[in-house]
């Protein structure tokens, strides 16, 4: 009987921190949309990636948001956030840190870089040569970073958000396959609405309004506790058996589409990895728990899939030069693949 009353006790202070998790997490996505106006799916990518332990790569003009975005998520959750400008003169030691000799003691002690945040910006991260592009792989996928004979763990959450101009490439080094597949999504997002532009006029002023160099005090929303809660709680999401069959034949179809129709015939080189098929699965029931639902649908697969998969499918020359872009494919394959 003790052991009864014990069990329901557990049972009663876990499904109080689901609720006080899943509480939080909606309270911050207001206030980012509050702050981020018309760009509701980037905050929600945000959100999302946090929730499936992924990175982020935003591409976008100058001047929408994706750094403010990003410093306004950094300021509302328990941890520290740091912005790196990435430039064709970074070294990787910039980025993971270095050993530094100290005479008073005549030992080297390791200096930390900027990837030891909890939140990093990796602004303009096309702009950095390949060793640095690459100094962030193992950050990425394994949460560490070895310097010489020594790996440092990376404190959780950990995520990073790169951004990419699309409009102007000189001087820029494209992220090779290997890099992109590290991003849990890649989103693009365009220039907001009228209504939009009007809130956003409003909010500028607003601004404006306060004394240069005092800011307002913005309390934490989101503790580290309550980050890793619900990201328990996502990886619980029921997923029918069905619905992960659904989601499996998308990402086999990425890669042969030719039984879903001849016309897809030689569109693609490469589709996705089973990377891909592990960041769809966790991005749909993120996107399921942030509709406050217990299980997962297909059209939560749907919802996600363009950001999931748009930076994994390597169409091949053909396409290319029949105008098709890898949004126009992944369309066709969610249009041609049945639901289970």
């Amino acid at each position: 009987m003790d052991s009864q009353l014990v069990s329901q006790e557990n049972i009663t202070a876990a499904s109080a921190d689901a609720i006080t998790a899943y509480t939080s997490f909606h309270q911050l996505r207001r206030q980012l949309q509050e702050k981020i106006i018309g760009q509701e799916s980037m905050v929600d990518s945000l959100l999302i990636a946090l929730l499936a332990d992924g990175h982020l790569l935003v591409e976008g003009a100058p001047g929408l948001a994706k750094t403010t975005a990003i410093k306004e998520l950094g300021a509302r959750i328990e941890g520290d956030f740091h912005r790196l400008q990435f430039t064709p003169d970074l070294l990787p030691g910039d980025l993971t840190g270095t050993e530094i000799y100290r005479p008073q003691t005549g030992e080297f002690n390791f200096q930390r870089g900027p990837i030891f945040h909890n939140l990093l910006l990796a602004d303009e991260i096309n702009r950095a040569p390949a060793k640095v592009q690459s100094a962030l792989l193992e950050a990425m996928g394994e949460h560490q970073v070895t310097v010489g004979q020594t790996t440092y763990k990376l404190d959780r959450p950990f995520l990073v958000m790169a951004t990419q101009n699309p409009i102007e490439q000189e001087g820029t080094y494209p992220l090779p396959e290997a890099q992109l597949d590290r991003f849990l999504m890649h989103i693009s997002i365009d220039y907001p609405a009228a209504d939009s532009e009007k809130q956003i006029l409003a909010l500028a002023k607003e601004q404006a309004r306060l004394e240069t160099g005092k800011h307002s005090a913005v309390n934490v929303v989101l503790t580290k506790d309550q980050i890793r809660q619900a990201q328990n709680e996502v990886l619980d999401l029921h997923m029918a058996e069905a619905v992960e069959d659904y989601l499996v034949q998308l990402v086999m179809a990425s890669r042969k589409p030719e039984p879903y129709g001849d016309d897809l015939t030689g569109w693609v080189n490469y589709g996705a990895s089973p990377r891909g098929t592990i960041a769809l699965d966790r991005c749909a029931r993120a996107h399921a728990w942030l509709q406050q639902r217990d299980y997962v649908s297909p059209e939560d697969v749907q919802a996600v899939i363009h950001n999931v998969m748009r930076h994994r499918v390597l169409l091949s020359f053909e396409a290319e030069a029949e105008g098709v872009s890898s949004d126009d494919f992944i369309a066709e394959l969610v249009r041609r693949v049945p639901v289970s």
